[in-house]
């Protein structure tokens, strides 16, 4: 009955973590209320101790549904990561936040006051009200679009990603924005949409951006640009958004099997460098800080086994042993180790430690002990002499086996379940 109760309270803590709230909120700014509509990650309850990245969507009376499906569906395959998400609703108050002066493009009267409510009000309130990692993300459609890039002229950016979708671009934005990307000191992900449906006067100057930033040589800029077919001025949005999405988490996906055959497969040794790399970049760029999937430790062992370079799995033994120090995958890594180096009593000894641990992934204790019997067959007979047995019985070495090892060159995809261990 404890039980129950206990996971009942469970599950009312992910629905009430991953509902929609809405919040009225007075900015000094602006001298007038905003509602703000933010949803949390369904994880959110249930670890205090994450931080997750901030989307902030302009025009949050539309745009934010679109955003919060894409969303969810990416984070159910673990293409994407959860982040919180807060949208602004402005209704007919768009154009007046929005105001820019037309010689400098930088935000004037109406639009000032609504630049200085998200950067000195809003932020700083949700910064205090929920936890949220360094990396941000601002959207916008049109006359909001034009606007966040006034956000890039900030000596220290507050926001680390743009996702602007047929902007309205003040004159001269052109040049100023590909200048101010080429002086970024910091990753940034720049993207831009617009389509053949596009108001002409949208399409000339974006078309134009795209080919100054197309010269920008930093390389901390990650840029984007979509001109799609058959989509009109508002529907593009529906074609933009998973796609400057899918840009600015690619780095997050899982090892899939273009990225094993073309970055992976490929190297002699270092693998698990590469896996070391691939998750601090996660890190470093989105703000996330995440324990190795299962399915990407199978990619490294994949291509150890192929390339022979068998001092890997040690190397992945550190990684598992700090990362998931209660399970038998430690010990999996370390017996694969010496087993393919010929060590074969010590193989064993691994194989038989896993045993007495929590089963993982594929890994199943069953496993553990067949690979151990197989390999004490491998060992020389002991109390034989001159083809009799000694009078002393020979000393049992009781121990568990692995996991069987990957046989195919490339990870296997599947929807993976431990996305969720973390």
């Amino acid at each position: 009955m404890k039980s129950f109760f206990l996971s009942l309270a469970l599950l009312l803590s992910v629905s009430l973590f991953s509902q929609t709230t809405a919040e009225d909120i007075f900015s000094a700014k602006l001298n007038a209320k905003r509602t703000v509509k933010i949803k949390l990650p369904p994880s959110y309850g249930a670890n205090p101790e994450r931080k997750y990245p901030l989307l902030l969507v302009l025009d949050g009376e539309y745009l934010f549904s679109p955003f919060e499906g894409n969303l969810t569906y990416g984070n159910y395959w673990d293409d994407m990561p959860e982040v919180i998400l807060v949208g602004i609703n402005q209704n007919q108050e768009r154009y007046d936040d929005s105001e820019f002066e037309l010689k400098s493009g930088v935000p004037s009267k109406r639009g000032s006051a609504f630049f200085d409510f998200i950067g000195t009000e809003l932020l700083p309130y949700l910064d205090k009200k929920f936890r949220i990692a360094p990396f941000r993300i601002i959207a916008g459609l049109d006359s909001t679009a034009g606007f966040l890039n006034a956000f890039l002229y900030k000596d220290m950016p507050i926001f680390g990603a743009y996702i602007s979708m047929s902007p309205e671009l003040a004159n001269g934005m052109e040049e100023r924005i590909p200048q101010r990307l080429a002086a970024m000191k910091h990753p940034v992900f720049y993207y831009q949409a617009t389509s053949d449906g596009d108001l002409k006067k949208f399409q000339n100057q974006i078309k134009a951006l795209d080919k100054n930033i197309q010269t920008v040589k930093n390389p901390l800029v990650n840029y984007k640009f979509d001109d799609f077919k058959g989509a009109s001025h508002y529907s593009l949005a529906l074609n933009a958004i998973p796609s400057a999405l899918s840009q600015i988490f690619e780095v997050y996906r899982p090892i899939s099997s273009i990225e094993y055959q073309e970055k992976i497969a490929i190297l002699p040794s270092e693998h698990v460098k590469y896996l070391h790399s691939k998750y601090d970049t996660i890190q470093n760029a989105l703000g996330i800080k995440m324990n190795v999937r299962l399915n990407d430790f199978k990619a490294i062992e994949a291509a150890i086994l192929k390339s022979g370079d068998f001092k890997g799995f040690e190397e992945l033994a550190q990684i598992s042993g700090q990362q998931y120090e209660k399970t038998m995958l430690y010990d999996y890594h370390m017996g694969m180790y010496y087993e393919k180096t010929n060590e074969v009593k010590k193989a064993i000894k691994h194989y038989q430690d896993a045993f007495m641990k929590e089963e993982i992934g594929d890994l199943t204790k069953d496993m553990m002990m067949n690979k151990a019997e197989d390999l004490k067959k491998l060992l020389p007979k002991k109390g034989l002499k001159g083809g009799k047995p000694k009078d002393k019985p020979t000393e049992e070495i009781i121990e568990e086996a692995p996991v069987e090892t990957p046989t195919t060159d490339a990870p296997v995809e599947t929807p993976t379940e431990e996305k969720k261990t973390e």
